[in-house]
């Protein structure tokens, strides 16, 4: 066989891939390679393979088939074959008892060998997977080398941890410094009284660090012109942990944090790794306003360098501080935004991410002029999210009504199949607020639909609006632009085409069909519309069938209702945020529309609120008095259910989460599944955002619907998933006390 590349020529291939496929490709047929080489016992390259699974494993891949090749280079007499076998047992071997075994018989081996670094990997693999039987039973060589001279020796019994080491402190002014940072670090993690105990060793630390920067503290360990580059990133870790909380102990540290991160060097990665765990630093104690904005400055030198690694750590951080230093992080928009045109994805979702946190007033247009660009050109796999962020920037900044809906009908011509179900209803509810845009509304969606009928949403808001506002197209009264001429026929032929087009999907249909029926009463031509109707109510579709049985109906038996049922829509207003919207009507009480004819009580009770939640007319949603419910409530994070149901289905309910967060941090990448049992039917729909502020400044919103055909108590089992603090959190829970209410 020819020999296998080396680990450097992989590294460099995998980092040429351009998408996930692309590396996957790679990698598949990496591993098919070493396979091979693996069956034939190929012994002369059997550490460089074992080194390149392993790093196939930190990237995510499975690479469990070289467990027993790691054993053979630890079994072997080469010290480089030793190290990255032991170095693979750290990574890759599980808890099954037989590897565990021949694992401790070679660990006792070699921590009885002639050569201090064998002694030391040795060392090192067993404070990382040893278990309590197999420290147990290397209690004793443990032991005999804690009493040796060596002190390269001794930090690496530190290091292992396998005993109880007192006076970790006074070890800060021997040989073995870094090992006794980390055990501090370890000990401090663990342990609340150890943090509180630990903290009178900040003015040591700070000395240490300072004479790292100024003078070199040991020459030996100089990297890239850097003394000792990984001693100062485990100090400055251990400062994070010692000064998060404590006035007194960020006070300390301040003029040092200043020093490292305006003398270190920028040039080389080790410079850069030092300044991040400064930044990481600041970020996390209770430090200076002015060493905080020093620190996303430092952030936004990251942004320019050429390695993508530190431009996307560069924002990450940016993106967990935008909350708490908004101007700061503001003052590099520009680089930000210029990092949606990086080549990397990764890249560019956490630059568009960033990007819409910046959003605010004073920089709305600006903002959205560059992430509706990014809109059109961005990958299909961006086009959900962006759309959704637009949709709710707008909301949310929205300097007009006209700049408003401007803003959200150009999201629909450009990604309106990737958009959100609930950006329908909400952009008719903008529509029908904004009486003094009307005409020009009207008109704007009669354009884009004579250019495109494929973005489904913007053909169903183009139908609607066509059914409430078509009257004014035929009067040529646009005060916002040139005014059209348009006929009846023109108007009518575009919503047949809709009607009769492959493109349409049977909602799209029924919003077309119900818009014909509404032109009924604002145009003349009532001949032709009953015809279409008519045609429709033979149909396949028995949804749409049953839309024209009913208005052929209304033509027949209730023609003299007809005009009062297609009246325009009232104006709507939401009663809260993220919560249901209310027809409210000034001047009189709210007139039901045509299908809410068949559905409405004859009497309805006080405590039952009608609301419209789907404005194509299609049902009605009831909110009874049904209560809501608190399904999660742990870490700071809380899952509210509140509850809808259809009239026309009432095994159908539909469940919306609310997820907030109470602690100081955002919750990034959240995600939240459920699952029920077979009798019942579950469909998540796509949540407003990923990100769930903190101190309970917004919330995240998801809509569940669940069908019950024979009305059991429902249970659901829930999954939660998401980042905190710089830590991936999962958490399972059971929630069975739903109100009964659901299926009534």
């Amino acid at each position: 066989m020819p020999a296998p590349i080396r680990l450097r020529e992989l590294i460099r291939t995998i980092r040429t891939a351009r998408t996930q496929a692309e590396e996957r490709e790679m990698i598949q047929k990496e591993c098919a390679a070493i396979r091979s080489s693996f069956r034939e016992e190929d012994n002369t390259y059997r550490c460089r393979n074992v080194a390149k699974l392993l790093y196939m494993h930190m990237l995510g891949y499975p690479a469990h088939f070289g467990q027993l090749e790691c054993l053979k280079l630890i079994a072997s007499q080469k010290f480089t074959d030793k190290r990255i076998g032991y170095l693979g047992a750290m990574l890759l071997l599980d808890e099954r008892q037989d590897v565990h075994l021949l694992m401790t018989n070679c660990i006792k081996n070699d921590l009885n060998h002639s050569t201090q670094y064998v002694q030391g990997l040795a060392l090192c693999t067993l404070g990382c997977m040893g278990s309590a039987e197999m420290c147990r039973d290397l209690a004793g060589e443990v032991e005999k080398l804690l009493k040796t001279s060596n002190s390269y020796l001794r930090k690496k019994v530190l290091f292992s941890d396998c005993l109880i080491i007192h006076g970790a402190a006074c070890c800060l002014c021997l040989g073995v410094l870094h090992t006794s940072v980390v055990l501090i670090t370890e000990m401090c993690e663990r342990s609340p009284d150890m943090l509180t105990h630990f903290r009178k060793l900040v003015p040591q630390l700070v000395r240490i660090l300072k004479n790292l920067i100024m003078s070199g503290y040991s020459p030996e360990h100089d990297v890239s012109g850097i003394s000792d580059p990984f001693l100062q990133v485990r100090i400055l870790r251990l400062l994070r942990i010692l000064g998060k909380g404590d006035d007194d102990s960020s006070e300390a540290m301040n003029d040092i944090l200043a020093q490292v991160a305006t003398n270190t060097e920028t040039s080389k990665n080790v410079g850069n790794a030092i300044l991040y765990e400064t930044v990481l630093t600041i970020m996390d104690i209770k430090s200076e306003s002015g060493l905080r904005v020093l620190a996303i400055n430092i952030l936004g030198r990251f942004l320019l360098n050429n390695d993508k690694n530190i431009r996307y750590v560069a924002l990450t951080s940016l993106l967990k501080t935008v909350q708490t230093d908004h101007n700061a992080v503001q003052r590099h928009r520009s680089t930000i935004v210029d990092c949606l045109k990086d080549l990397d994805v990764s890249i560019k979702r956490r630059a568009m991410e960033l990007s819409f946190a910046l959003v605010n007033g004073n920089n709305i247009r600006g903002m959205m002029k560059e992430l509706l660009y990014f809109l059109d050109s961005c990958d299909p796999e961006f086009k959900a999210d962006c759309a959704s962020g637009v949709f709710l920037a707008a909301e949310k900044f929205a300097p007009s009504k006209r700049w408003h809906i401007d803003t959200i009908m150009r999201v629909l011509t450009t990604a309106g199949s990737y958009v959100r179900d609930d950006c329908v209803p909400n952009l008719i509810q903008l529509i029908t607020n904004s009486s003094e845009m009307h005409a020009y509304t009207v008109q704007r969606l009669y354009k884009a639909l004579l250019d495109d009928i494929s973005q489904q949403p913007l053909v169903q808001v183009s139908s609607w609006c066509m059914g409430e506002y078509g009257d004014l197209l035929l009067s040529g009264q646009c005060e916002e632009e040139e005014p059209i001429q348009v006929s009846e026929d023109e108007v009518l032929d575009v919503l047949e085409g809709v009607l009769i087009s492959n493109l349409s999907s049977p909602v799209t249909r029924g919003y077309a069909l119900t818009a014909i029926m509404k032109l009924s009463t604002r145009f003349s031509s009532v001949n032709r519309i009953k015809r279409v109707v008519s045609i429709y109510g033979s149909s396949i579709d028995v949804e749409l069938q049953q839309r024209a049985v009913e208005y052929n109906a209304l033509f027949k038996k209730y023609d003299h209702m007809r005009a009062a049922l297609l009246e325009r829509m009232p104006v709507m207003e939401k009663t809260a945020a993220n919560g249901p919207t209310e027809i409210v009507q000034t001047n009189g009480e709210a007139e039901p529309s045509v299908l809410d004819v068949k559905h409405v009580p004859s009497a309805p009770q006080p405590s039952v609120q009608v609301t419209f939640m789907d404005f194509n007319y299609y049902h009605i949603l009831y909110v009874s008095c049904i209560p809501p419910m608190t399904a999660y409530n742990k870490n700071g994070l809380k899952i509210d259910f509140t509850f809808e149901r259809s009239n026309s289905n009432p095994n159908v309910a539909v469940i919306t989460i609310h997820a907030s967060n109470s602690t100081e941090a955002d919750m990034t990448d959240f995600v939240f599944q459920a699952a029920v049992p077979k009798t019942f039917q579950l469909q998540l729909l796509s949540p407003s955002s990923n990100v769930v502020p903190a101190l309970n400044k917004g919330t995240i919103t998801q809509v569940v619907k669940v069908l019950n055909p024979q009305k059991q108590q429902l249970r659901m089992r829930i999954k939660l998933t998401y980042n905190h603090r710089g830590s991936s959190v999962q958490d399972l829970a059971e929630v069975n006390n739903f109100p009964t209410q659901s299926w009534q």
